[in-house]
């Protein structure tokens, strides 16, 4: 520690060699990163605006919400590993100030830290519902741990709930409460559900098993208001249609928090503009996670990913990257889900291709779907299915793997007998 003047204060400033704003996902696992390969006591702080030690983010909508998972459970590390390894965590610490030149930030309260490597981990939030009545009570936005627990606990008095969005939060969240014996109704704008990702034939699906297990689905609606004294006691639909309710569950989309990047002069174009080393636009700073803008190399085209998949990786490749190891990003997305008694796991991107193949019987729950673009493998779902559709599936989509229709369709032929000839 050292002391400077300011404005004829003294303040000190805490200097690093790293330091990770935010304390999800991306900070877990680069700490575990940094940790494995030599971490010096000292070197590294994790400075969180959040209550809770770095989590996993995915049983906040599955295992965590539904209570067979606890707090300590899914800490990615306990607090005594955090000590064990000399790495501090700063919890509560809101930074106001970032200076990319110095690599420094100040925190609401006036402390100061200093590093050579800073990586900006800062998330994103929940993007609010925007009609009359969202400041009700028992209104919920699911993207944090008090998030979780907040739901949980409503739900063991809610009887009645409506969630806004169906997309994986929502289709997630619906399995969740309907499993509680709850009247879960959901409500989403499009035609059919996570209309973005699936065919139509795997909505269909979905929204088949949903309904069969008590979900009411409301396709094509806009939320006109949430109505309550106090409390939300139905929602409005723009067609007159009210659903009564004691409980609501948004969730439709999230916002990448860049504010206080965008005061430091960083590149912010729907979130922190990053190079293919994951470094921002200016040296010794990075990003990773839900708020970094990276370029796909798989894919040609830049992209924002919200999945705990890619903070995981990426905090991992920016350990490398600031240890001398500098790679590019290369990473498959990926994505998993747990709904009901289901679970399914979908690699890729299906934006673009022009034709889709499917294996397995779409009628029951065992089916995988396979997305090629001018015969190369663009994206995968896999539900149910023989190991060996699950291991290529990430290989061929990487190594843009040719692949023919015809032999990907016959289902005589096992998976790597459609390429092998």
């Amino acid at each position: 520690m050292e002391g400077t003047q300011r404005k004829g204060k003294k303040r000190t400033v805490q200097k690093l060699k790293y330091i990770i704003l935010g304390g999800g996902m991306v900070a877990g696992y680069a700490a575990k990163e940094l940790a494995s390969r030599g971490l010096t006591s000292g070197e590294l702080a994790i400075v969180s605006a959040d209550t809770a030690f770095p989590y996993e983010r995915p049983p906040l909508s599955k295992g965590f919400l539904s209570g067979k998972d606890n707090e300590t459970s899914i800490l990615i590390n306990g607090p005594e590993w955090y000590r064990e390894h000399g790495i501090e965590v700063r919890l509560n610490t809101v930074i106001e100030y970032i200076d990319p030149n110095k690599t420094l930030l100040r925190s609401s309260s006036g402390e100061e830290f200093e590093c050579q490597h800073l990586l900006l981990a800062t998330g994103a939030r929940a993007r609010k519902l925007d009609c009359p009545g969202n400041d009700l009570g028992n209104v919920y936005y699911l993207r944090s741990l008090k998030d979780s627990e907040t739901i949980r606990s409503r739900s063991a008095s809610t009887k009645e709930a409506v969630i806004i969005g169906g997309g994986f939060i929502g289709m997630e969240v619906a399995s969740v409460l309907a499993q509680k014996s709850i009247q879960t109704t959901l409500v989403i704008r499009e035609d059919r559900v996570w209309s973005r990702v699936f065919t139509p034939l795997m909505s269909a699906f979905f929204e088949q098993y949903y309904t069969a297990r008590g979900v009411r689905i409301v396709k094509q609606a806009r939320v006109a208001s949430l109505e309550g004294k106090g409390t939300v006691q139905a929602v409005l639909l723009g067609d007159g249609k009210k659903i009564s309710c004691d409980c609501v569950v948004v969730g439709v989309g999230a916002v990448p928090v860049t504010e206080p990047v965008e005061k430091a002069g960083l590149t912010v174009d729907n979130g922190i503009v990053v190079n293919e080393y994951l470094e921002a636009s200016r040296a010794g700073v990075y990003a990773a996670g839900d708020v970094a803008n990276y370029p796909d190399t798989i894919f040609g085209k830049r992209r924002r990913v919200e999945h705990w998949d890619n903070a995981v990786s990426q905090g991992q490749h920016w350990t490398r990257v600031v240890l001398g190891e500098r790679q590019p990003f290369v990473h498959v997305p990926y994505f998993f889900s747990d709904v009901f008694d289901l679970s399914y796991e979908l690699w890729g991107d299906p934006a673009g291709a022009n034709e889709i193949v499917v294996r397995g019987d779409s009628n029951t729950s065992s089916f995988s779907v396979w997305w090629l673009k001018n015969n190369r493998m663009a994206a995968a779902f896999v539900m149910n299915r023989p190991d060996e559709e699950r291991q290529v599936a990430p290989e061929w989509i990487k190594s843009s793997q040719t692949v023919s229709r015809e032999r990907l369709s016959d289902k005589k032929r096992t998976i790597l007998e459609a390429i092998s000839g």
